[in-house]
């Protein structure tokens, strides 16, 4: 059911935010200039007139992901920073102050899942739109784009054959007594014990005992998994899924392709980047689109599948022109991105590729193409893509957008934030200037010395 704003008797009593807070505040700023409008068209067909409860707000919703990804919040931390200041409030569209939380922590992961990671792109769109209305992004700027890839880390734990073996096996034993099926021998004690004892021995660098201990949890897995599959003929989709998964971890070997890393998480791929201090990383790669001129992240997405970097960027330039609703005409791109499949109009330049045949001009714009590098840092860092708890294909690809507009949105602040800079600076310049003055026609006619 869609929001009916309601109005109470006590508001009558009560001040507003506006005559509260300062509305100089780049906060201030940025809820005026965004369009809410937009947001309302975009995300209204998923609400119903008279079907169900009355919504929350869907500006409410919208400001909340901005806030959340902007300042690296997470559900519950977001929900408790907007009790405490004003300024969020003002910025989620209340009129007055609030007391109480407006929303459960759970309704923000729900309502991003219901809307989905392609209509979610309208909130990166418009903290581009944004940025150009206040021409903070010029126009020349969207010719040329910087792009390449990173990896988003899932929240999983490190992998090891023998912490599978033991969770696979733990899981399958639960789902069974919750069945009502009676197993042979659940190895619970056992399994717990050899688990430890593999841990220990791995850590004692007794690699022989603790391969033996691994051999142990893998037997025992595959005596449950046979118990199970001899007593249940039929197994319904959650206890198929689990078979499936530990007969997939008890046929992959060490060289095998396409392995399972986590029981909770089975789309997780293991990337190497070249990186000395973490050689495999394990989540799914992400393209990132940046101007060059200005760094305003104008794309961004998540890949499943481990593709291959140039095969990613008709894809990231495809939705880099519905973001900034125009063509860009250089893109700079690194060497992993030879032999790319890309047939658009737009030219793409390669790092150290031809570079004794280009003008100085060309140079420049090509070293430039580095400047992604720290965009790729500061989004992963300060805007909760270093580690993604979404769930699933889905949350992937929704964490790495709203990871895009927490970027925007720390950009715009701080354009807001420079003119009251210069503002004040100036200020403080002009009363020492006059204090210069005063001081000056203080002083002149007592140390003036008159010669006869």
């Amino acid at each position: 059911m869609r929001h009916k704003k309601q109005k109470s008797n006590m508001d009558l009593f009560r001040s507003r935010l506006d005559q509260i807070i300062d509305l100089r505040h780049p906060l201030c700023k940025l809820a005026r200039a965004i369009d809410w409008a937009v947001f309302e068209e975009q995300f209204g067909a998923f609400y119903s007139e008279s079907i169900g409860r009355p919504a929350k707000p869907i500006r409410l919703l919208v400001g909340l992901h901005y806030l959340k990804h902007a300042f690296d919040e997470s559900d519950e931390s977001v929900l408790e920073c907007f009790l405490e200041n004003p300024y969020w409030q003002y910025f989620c569209g209340f009129e007055y102050f609030q007391h109480d939380l407006p929303v459960d922590p759970t309704t923000l992961v729900k309502w991003g899942k219901r809307v989905g990671w392609k209509r979610l792109e309208a909130l990166l769109k418009e903290t581009v739109s944004v940025a150009e209305r206040g021409k903070f992004l010029k126009r020349e700027s969207k010719k040329r784009l910087n792009l390449d890839t990173t990896v988003q880390e899932k929240a999983i734990s490190f992998p090891t054959d023998a912490r599978l073996y033991h969770k696979i096996r733990i899981k399958l034993v639960e789902a069974a007594r919750s069945r009502g099926i009676k197993l042979r021998q659940s190895y619970t004690r056992l399994g717990g014990c050899a688990f430890v004892k593999q841990h220990r021995y791995r850590h004692a660098n007794q690699h022989k005992r603790a391969r033996k201990m691994t051999k142990k949890l893998k037997t025992y897995l595959g005596r449950v998994v046979r118990d199970i599959e001899r007593k249940v003929d039929k197994p319904d989709s959650e206890l198929a899924d689990l078979l499936a998964k530990a007969n997939r971890l008890l046929m992959q070997e060490r060289k095998s392709k396409n392995k399972l890393y986590s029981i909770h998480a089975p789309e997780v791929e293991c990337i190497a980047k070249g990186k000395a201090h973490k050689r495999y990383e394990f989540g799914c790669k992400v393209g990132i689109a940046s101007t060059s001129r200005d760094n305003w992240i104008v794309g961004i997405g998540a890949f499943h599948g481990n593709p291959y970097d140039g095969h990613t960027l008709s894809e990231m330039l495809d939705q880099s022109e519905r973001i900034m609703e125009t063509t860009p005409e250089h893109v700079y791109v690194d060497l992993g991105y030879r032999g790319h499949n890309y047939q658009g109009s737009a030219e793409v330049h390669i790092a150290w590729k031809g570079l004794k045949k280009k003008s100085r001009w060309d140079k420049l714009w090509r070293k430039r193409r580095a400047a992604v590098e720290p965009v790729i840092s500061h989004v992963k860092h300060d805007n909760r893509m270093i580690r993604n708890y979404l769930k699933g294909k889905e949350g992937d690809k929704i964490n790495a957008v709203l990871a895009g507009c927490g970027y925007n949105i720390r950009k715009l602040l701080k354009a807001f934030f420079l003119p009251e800079i210069r503002v004040a600076f100036v200020s403080l310049y002009q009363r020492f200037l006059a204090h210069l003055a005063i001081r000056k026609r203080q002083l002149t006619p007592d140390h003036a010395i008159i010669k006869t």
